[in-house]
C-alpha cells in the first residue's frame, strides 16, 4: 500500500517540479540579459567609437570578390563619376570599348590599375591612392573597408571629388601655344562648373565635399571658390587661413621617394654620420633658414650638410646617406613641409624638424616627440645650440626613437591594395573625425531653409565674372 501510495503521489508532484524548473530558467535568463546589457555598448556603437582611435575602424577586408558593407564602415563616401579627363585620363587611361564607364577595373580586369609616374611626381600622388581605395570598396578588391563608396548622397558622410589636382598641375600647368591658358586651369574651370550644377553641392554649399590638392600649387585658381570644402593638403603654406585651416582640413603625408629600409638592423654604432642633410640650400621665403644653418654646421665633425637634387643618382645618394645617419635634418624650404621628413621616417633616421609653420599629419593620434626632435627656428640658428642639442641625446634615447620609427612608419605608407592603418586608412579616419563638425555646419546652414525671405543664399563655387576672366 505504501508503494502504491508513493506511486500515486508522483504524478501530483511532477507539475510543481516542472513549474519550479521553468521559473528558475526564466530567472537565470533574465539575470544573464541584465548582465549583458551592463557590460558595454552594442557592437555597432563600439565599432563607431573604436573606429576613431588609432588602430581601429572600418570593417574587415571583405575577401576576394566581396564588396565592403557600408553599415560596418567608419566612413561612407559618395564619389562623383567625373569624366576620366579629371582623374585616370591624366594617366593616359581610356575606358575599354564603347561605353566602358569612367573607372578602371581595379580588381585586375580591363587593363588593370593605371600606373602613376615615378620620381618626384609620386610625392603628391595622394588623390590616386584614395580614389583606388574607394573603387576597391565598391568593386570587391582587397581593402580594409574603413571608407566605403555609397551610391546615394543621402547615405554618405562626405562627398569625394576625384580630381587629380597635383598630377594636373605637374603635367598641364604650362601654357601650350596657341592656347591662352593652361589645360590645368581649364580643368579647374570645368570642375567648378560641374560642382555648381550638382544638387549635392547646392544642398550643403560644399561643406561635406572632400577636395585633394596636395601639391602646394594644385587648385591654384579654384581653391578660393572651394573654401567651404574639406581640403586634403601637405601644409597651409600657400593658403590664407580663411581658405584652409586645421579646424576643417586634413594634413596628409607625402609619399616618400626613397625606398623602405626593410629588415633594418643598423643601430647606433652602424650609423657613423651624426646629422645629415642633402638638398637645395638656397631657398626663398621660410627656406632662408637653410643657408643660415649651412654656414653654422658645414664644418662640424660627423655632420653631412651639402647640396643635392634628384638628378642623376640623387635619390640613391639620399637613401644611403639617411640609412647611415643617426639624425636627419628636415628644414623649411619654399613651403613649410617636404617629403624629406617621410624619407627620414622610412629610413629610420630620427628626424630633426626645423619649420615653425609646419603641420604634422595625424598629430591628434601620433606623438611626434617620441620619434623626432622638433626645434624652433629662432633656437636652431643660435651658434652651437643645435649641434649641442643633438650631441646631448644619449644612445638609449636615440634607440627608443629609432624603434618607435619602425613602429609608426606604416602610417606613412601609400600602397595598393591599402592595408590597415597605412596612410590611406589614416587619412580616412582623420576625415571621419571631421564629420561631426561638418554636420554641425550643414545643420546650421539649414536653420532657415524653409523660409525663403530669411534664407541666406551663398555664392556658388564660381561667379560668372570670375569665370569670364579665366583663360579657356
Amino acid at each position: 500500500m505504501a508503494a502504491a501510495g508513493a506511486a500515486a503521489a508522483t504524478p501530483c508532484r511532477s507539475p510543481l517540479a516542472w513549474l519550479f524548473a521553468l521559473a528558475a530558467a526564466l530567472f537565470f535568463a533574465s539575470w544573464y540579459l541584465l548582465l549583458d546589457s551592463a557590460a558595454g555598448p552594442p557592437a555597432a556603437a563600439a565599432r563607431a567609437y573604436h573606429g576613431l582611435r588609432l588602430g581601429g575602424g572600418g570593417g574587415r577586408s571583405p575577401g576576394p570578390g566581396r564588396k565592403c558593407d557600408p553599415a560596418k564602415a567608419l566612413l561612407r563616401v559618395f564619389m562623383y563619376d567625373l569624366p576620366p579627363e579629371f582623374h585616370f585620363g591624366l594617366l593616359d587611361w581610356r575606358p575599354p570599348g564603347f561605353g566602358g564607364g569612367v573607372w578602371p577595373d581595379v580588381r585586375g580586369g580591363g587593363g588593370g590599375v593605371p600606373e602613376y609616374p615615378g620620381g618626384l611626381n609620386l610625392q603628391h600622388s595622394i588623390e590616386y591612392w584614395l580614389t583606388l581605395d574607394l573603387l576597391a570598396s565598391e568593386q570587391g578588391a582587397p581593402t580594409p573597408c574603413a571608407a566605403v563608396r555609397v551610391p546615394r548622397h543621402a547615405d554618405a558622410d562626405v562627398v569625394f571629388v576625384p580630381f587629380f589636382a597635383s598630377l594636373s598641375f605637374n603635367r598641364h600647368s604650362r601654357v601650350v601655344p596657341p592656347a591662352r591658358g593652361s589645360e590645368d586651369r581649364a580643368l579647374q574651370r570645368r570642375l567648378l562648373e560641374f560642382l555648381a550644377a550638382r544638387p549635392e553641392w547646392r544642398r550643403t554649399g560644399g561643406r561635406d565635399h572632400v577636395v585633394l590638392a596636395h601639391h602646394p600649387n594644385g587648385m591654384l585658381d579654384a581653391r578660393y571658390r572651394l573654401w567651404p570644402c574639406v581640403f586634403v593638403l601637405c601644409d597651409f603654406g600657400r593658403y590664407p587661413p580663411s581658405v584652409a585651416n586645421l579646424d576643417k582640413d586634413v594634413i596628409a603625408p607625402y609619399r616618400h621617394v626613397v625606398a623602405n629600409f626593410s629588415n633594418d638592423t643598423a643601430g647606433y654604432d652602424d650609423r657613423p654620420t651624426l646629422l645629415y642633410f642633402q638638398g637645395a640650400i638656397y631657398r626663398k621665403d621660410g627656406g632662408l633658414i637653410r643657408q643660415e644653418l649651412y654656414y653654422i654646421l658645414k664644418d662640424e665633425k660627423d655632420v653631412h650638410f651639402s647640396f643635392g637634387s634628384v638628378a642623376g643618382n640623387g635619390i640613391e645618394q639620399a637613401t644611403q646617406g639617411m640609412r647611415t645617419s643617426k639624425f636627419c635634418l628636415n628644414i623649411a624650404g619654399d613651403t613649410p613641409s617636404s617629403n624629406r621628413l617621410f624619407d627620414s621616417i622610412v629610413s629610420h633616421c630620427v628626424p630633426v624638424v626645423i619649420s615653425d609653420e609646419i603641420e604634422l599629419p595625424f598629430e591628434d593620434v601620433l606623438d611626434y616627440s617620441k620619434f623626432s626632435v622638433i626645434v624652433r627656428g629662432t633656437d636652431a640658428v643660435k651658434k652651437g645650440f643645435l649641434i649641442n642639442l643633438i650631441r646631448g641625446i644619449s644612445r638609449e634615447e636615440w634607440a627608443l626613437m629609432w624603434n618607435r620609427l619602425k613602429e609608426v612608419e606604416k602610417h606613412f605608407e601609400y600602397q595598393y591594395p591599402s592595408q590597415t592603418d597605412d596612410a590611406v586608412q589614416m587619412i580616412w579616419k582623420t576625415i571621419a573625425r571631421k564629420v561631426p563638425s561638418i554636420r554641425l555646419k550643414i545643420n546650421r546652414l539649414q536653420r532657415f531653409s524653409r523660409f525663403e525671405t530669411n534664407k541666406t543664399v551663398e555664392s556658388p563655387p564660381h561667379s560668372s565674372s570670375w569665370l569670364q576672366n579665366q583663360a579657356p
